[in-house]
């Protein structure tokens, strides 16, 4: 048995595992690389592993973000026709991710095609999108349904559970049974961790009781959130701050998982009376698809969620929320310049209406702009979070002079503590240890802390297109 790291090693983006036992081979994940010019280079080279794409069985999909399932489009123009296995919820989910995706990169090819003319240049050099919408409504029709708990069998030697990971909507951790000559081995695969005790999700549920091979996130394996009393506050704070300052507040926020934890909070503020009332414009065409997706999957949210959703609904005096559909009203949120709390894409700020938001009020001293998830190295999100003066957005200059609020406790990911704590759900130590996931730093920190508190051994830390034979 091999597995191949292909992404997600010694960084966050563009997850995708590689596993070879006997005539069967398959990926865990086929994400996207996010972060700059340098990721955009990876992803064309990406899926050449050294193999034809159509001898792949199928893929095991652990949920939609598109770091995890992003270059499936590309994989099936490249000749896979196999298989794309996940949960119900986030096959609904990527029936929007997707093509979004996709009109994403047409739409940034086409801005920069008409760059280059109205600079009276060549064609030469500009990146063409991965994949069209075409491409990526064709891939959907791969995406196959599995539920949580129940053992699939999916081919002659290999069997897949699914269980909940309390990341996003349909987020699921794997166990993979493999087969063969001698024991069979157990493979399991942490997907992307969500904390305990948080609103929306049920909290992740715990791994098997023990594997042969354990490939575990580290996205924040060096540091400890901080608690959602002492966000709550820090939240209070930006929105006081800038009501009387009289500016907007703007928060970037991926459109799946962290925009709906996002517009929970908010409106257990009001409820709670910690904040006067508020307007909320959600202004993602995706993340309103993605909203319309979790409150049709009620079984898959906590009570304390349901309970509150009912409440906002007989509210909205109180909390106010529009979701923002077309481009015109999208475009008439710059016309407020004051009162308004904007929750649009992308989460790291590299694409979407949010880089329109950004640069009506980055300038503007009033206003503030709540960082509320992980910004990679590279994106625009970092560059505000590592304190930059002055950004480009769509190739021009903008000063930045609202505050810039950087909050950590709503992280979807786990942190140190609720990683360990997980691993300790395992009745002993897997034979071998793989952490993936994470910046470089944040994985070396984290195999220190398994092996220190854990007292495990054989836990490693793949490069980036290591292979590595079990």
């Amino acid at each position: 048995m091999r597995l191949g790291f292909l992404g997600a090693a010694g960084e966050v983006t563009g997850s995708c595992t590689v596993v070879e036992a006997g005539d069967v081979r398959f990926l865990v994940d086929c994400g996207m690389f996010q972060g700059g010019p340098e990721a955009r280079q990876k992803n064309q080279r990406a899926l050449n592993p050294g193999f034809d794409v159509r001898q792949l069985d199928f893929v095991l999909l652990t949920h939609a973000h598109i770091d995890h399932s992003g270059l499936l489009p590309r994989l099936a123009t490249l000749g896979f026709r196999g298989p794309i296995y996940a949960t119900p919820a986030t096959i609904a989910l990527l029936e929007v991710l997707l093509p979004d995706s996709a009109h994403i990169q047409e739409k940034e090819s086409e801005w920069q095609l008409r760059h280059r003319r109205r600079q009276g240049q060549g064609e030469r050099g500009i990146q063409p999108p991965l994949y069209t919408v075409a491409q990526a409504q064709a891939c959907l029709k791969l995406l196959q349904p599995i539920g949580y708990g129940k053992p699939e069998k999916l081919a002659k030697n290999v069997t897949v559970t699914f269980r909940d990971a309390g990341h996003i909507l349909g987020s699921a951790s794997l166990e993979v049974v493999v087969g063969g000559e001698g024991k069979p081995r157990r493979l399991v695969f942490s997907g992307d961790l969500g904390m305990p005790d948080r609103p929306v999700l049920c909290d992740p549920e715990p791994p098997p009781a023990e594997a042969d091979v354990l490939l575990i996130e580290s996205t924040y394996g060096d540091r400890l959130h901080r608690s959602l009393l002492e966000t709550e506050e820090e939240i209070v704070g930006a929105i006081e701050r800038t009501r009387a300052a009289g500016g907007n507040l703007i928060i970037p926020a991926f459109a799946v998982g962290r925009t709906q934890e996002i517009i929970y909070l908010l409106a257990d503020l009001v409820r709670r009376k910690r904040v006067s009332s508020l307007k909320v414009y959600v202004d993602s065409p995706m993340a309103n698809a993605a909203t319309r997706i979790t409150l049709d999957n009620p079984d898959l949210l906590d009570p304390e969620t349901r309970e509150l959703i009912a409440w906002q609904r007989t509210h909205q005096d109180r909390m106010h929320i529009e979701f923002v559909a077309d481009v015109e009203r999208s475009k008439s949120l710059n016309d407020i310049r004051h009162g308004a709390v904007i929750l649009s894409a992308s989460g790291m700020c590299e694409a979407g209406r949010i880089k329109y938001h950004l640069r009506e009020n980055l300038p503007r001293s009033e206003c503030s702009v709540l960082i509320a998830g992980f910004q990679a190295a590279g994106t625009l999100g970092r560059r505000l979070v590592d304190g930059a003066r002055l950004v480009h957005i769509f190739g021009q200059p903008v000063p930045v002079r609202a505050r810039i609020y950087t909050v950590g406790g709503l992280s979807a990911h786990a942190d140190q503590a609720a990683l360990l704590n997980w691993l300790r759900g395992f009745h002993r130590p897997p034979g071998r240890t793989f952490v993936v996931h994470g910046e470089a730093g944040a994985s070396a920190n984290f195999k220190r802390a398994i092996e220190e508190e854990l007292g495990w051994s054989e836990v490693g830390l793949p490069l980036p297109g290591e292979f590595v034979s079990l």
